[in-house]
């Protein structure tokens, strides 16, 4: 009996023996690799020859002898089975080092072969068809040189000085780029074109710097009568720039210059007055929108005029701004459900319904309220879910690619493991997402779950899609705090995808992304003497700090989800300024976050919620009735803002 006892724990530890062993290796193995230890790497390559991360050794052998690496040690890597991002990780660094030396012909035959790529290569790859088809070439130079306001990459530059040379980009191009540079305010860059216009139409250096450094002391002592066009542009960046600040501002200085402006620069500038008002939820936006006449306007001038005219539920105006969008920027959801709104407004019901039918099968914010206006009910929203067999799930286990992954998991190599999952899973069907998403969570790889079950098309499994780790911790606080749990967890779903050592950049840990600060601020709300910040990476504490925040915020703001789901994001203060001058449908308050971030967040956080709900067997409310109506300004909220500061 001592014996079988024995031998069933060496069955269990040996195994797991080996295991550590093998991670120990592979981790002495990327440090050597990091630091040009050949004779390290070499021999840890000879233990792991047999690993599932063999490929990771013969890529670090070779990516460190790349530059004088045979040709046909380079092609024997890149033939290896394609079911790793390595193969095409090490082709982009050899298709650098052909184009950097202009090998061309060798580049010609490996480039088409290359999935994504960096501008660089986009340049080199130009660069490789340039002696056969020099016009088509400079042409598409032209094209990918027009659609950046940032520096792009200092080996394209050969290519944009031909097409310049050759009249193929002409001064009206440089303009058009210049214009993109200061819109962005990239000075740098608009420096580095304006060095390329003729001196007479080149913008002054200092002039620019002056210009953004204090834009009203420029625009005082600015002479523009008989302004020359370069003049006129360092004017409108400083007006720009200031309008950026206070559209009211800008627009005082605005009547005392713009008789030295051209009709097209008048259109032009009101085009992106209206744009700045209607971010801060200016009442004078659409009135200056209304000024930019025919002005072309660009794809966020247009999402920003149709949000103003929702605000005041100017309902012409929304479908006239939406009809004015590219038809790639119209068929965004977002775009598809306000203008199906604004033609309920008017009683076009044949084409409303068309519109919210086609929506309401997506599975997102806007498909949701879609949904809800043709009277779908919210539990028909959730498909059924597909459910692997055994042998499926061995079969993809098997899978070298998935072996990889959950080896670097293992070793907390996250991002490593990512793009590993991410290249493995960029061709499987539905029914192979699924069971892919199914390991990811069995391996408490939950963000990895949630991101391949979302990527189904018609097969689905919304359980996989909304997680619901840690019930046994979390419930306890949620109801000490009366929380509504479908909330919560479409809060947390949306900070961290239940990444447990999820960091931001600016310094949020955890699952629910708590700021150092903020816990500090709640342990001493709640009597926590004992509080260091470690504590708050441990799961209880996180979630009691977490959900007490949640309530507190909750609480301060009309126990309003929307509300508090932006101020979780970008602060109390901003949710309290963003309410309207009279009181907002829920949808119209989110629509206008002025915050991209934020925007996009409080729509996530509330459609997650909507399915955690169902999911949790919640009675049914609709998406409509958790928005609700976000009271307007008043004394006491906008008080508020004060007092937190």
């Amino acid at each position: 009996m001592r014996f079988l006892k024995f031998l069933m724990f060496l069955l269990l530890v040996v195994p797991a023996l080996a295991v550590a062993n093998q991670d120990a290796d592979f981790l002495a193995a990327r440090d050597a690799f990091r630091v040009g230890d050949v004779v390290k790497l070499n021999r840890m390559a000879m233990r792991l020859k047999h690993s599932p991360l063999e490929p990771y050794l013969a890529y670090y052998q070779l990516r460190l002898r790349l530059e004088t690496a045979s040709v046909a040690d380079i092609q024997a890597f890149l033939a290896r089975p394609d079911d790793t991002p390595l193969i095409n990780q090490l082709r982009a660094e050899w298709l650098r080092l052909l184009g950097k030396r202009q090998q061309w012909e060798a580049f010609s035959v490996q480039y088409p072969l290359l999935v994504g790529g960096e501008v660089d290569l986009t340049c080199y790859g130009l660069q490789s068809r340039q002696r056969l088809q020099e016009e088509q070439v400079l042409h598409e130079a032209r094209n990918l040189w027009l659609t950046s306001s940032a520096e792009l990459p200092e080996n394209c530059a050969p290519l944009f000085d031909a097409a310049i040379a050759s009249g193929i980009i002409n001064a009206t191009d440089i303009w058009l780029r210049l214009r993109l540079a200061l819109e962005a305010g990239n000075l740098t860059l608009a420096k580095q074109l304006s060095e390329k216009l003729p001196a007479k139409r080149a913008l002054s250096s200092a002039e620019l710097d002056s210009a953004a450094t204090d834009q009203v002391r420029y625009l005082a002592t600015a002479k523009l009568d008989n302004a020359s066009e370069a003049q006129r542009t360092v004017a409108m960046f400083a007006l720009q720039r200031l309008a950026k600040q206070s559209p009211q501002l800008a627009y005082s200085q605005w009547e005392k210059k713009a008789s030295y402006f051209t009709a097209d620069e008048q259109y032009y500038f009101y085009g992106w007055l209206g744009y700045e008002a209607a971010r801060k939820r200016d009442a004078r936006a659409l009135e200056w929108y209304k000024a930019a006449g025919d002005a072309p306007l660009t794809g966020p001038q247009l999402a920003w005029r149709a949000r103003a005219a929702l605000l005041t539920q100017n309902w012409h105006e929304v479908w006239a701004s939406i009809n004015a969008m590219t038809p790639q920027q119209q068929r965004e959801g977002v775009w598809r459900y306000w203008k199906a709104r604004a033609l309920k407004a008017w009683g076009s019901l044949p084409e409303v319904n068309v519109l919210f039918t086609e929506l309401s099968s997506e599975h997102n914010f806007y498909g949701q309220l879609a949904a809800e206006e043709i009277g779908v009910a919210p539990a028909a929203t959730i498909p059924a879910s597909y459910q692997p067999s055994k042998a499926t799930i061995n079969a993809m286990l098997a899978q070298p690619a998935v072996q990889r992954t959950l080896a670097l998991y293992r070793m907390d190599l996250r991002t490593d493991a990512a793009r590993e999952w991410a290249w493995a899973a960029r061709k499987l069907d539905d029914q192979q997402l699924l069971v892919a998403a199914e390991i990811a969570r069995r391996n408490g790889m939950y963000d990895h779950a949630i991101n391949t079950a979302d990527r189904t098309v018609q097969i689905h499994d919304f359980s996989l899609r909304y997680l619901a780790p840690y019930r046994d911790v979390l419930q306890g606080y949620i109801r000490k705090n009366e929380l509504e749990e479908a909330w919560v967890y479409g809060l947390i779903r949306q900070e961290s995808r239940f990444v447990y050592q999820a960091k931001s950049p600016v310094g949020a840990t955890g699952l629910m992304q708590i700021m150092p600060a903020t816990a500090r601020w709640i342990a001493q709300k709640i009597g926590m003497k004992s509080y260091r910040q470690a504590l708050v990476n441990q799961l209880d504490t996180h979630f009691k700090l977490g959900t007490y925040y949640m309530k507190t915020v909750l609480s301060s703001l009309d126990n309003s989800p929307v509300l508090a789901s932006a101020a979780y994001n970008a602060g109390p203060a901003r949710a309290r300024k963003w309410r309207g001058e009279s009181a907002l449908e829920g949808a119209i308050y989110t629509e206008n976050i002025p915050f991209d971030e934020t925007r996009n967040y409080v729509k996530k956080v509330m459609s997650n919620t909507m399915y955690y709900s169902q999911l949790f067997g919640q009675p049914p409310r609709s998406l409509k009735q958790r928005l609700g109506v976000i009271t307007a300004k008043n004394a006491v909220n906008q008080q508020a803002i004060l007092d937190e500061r």
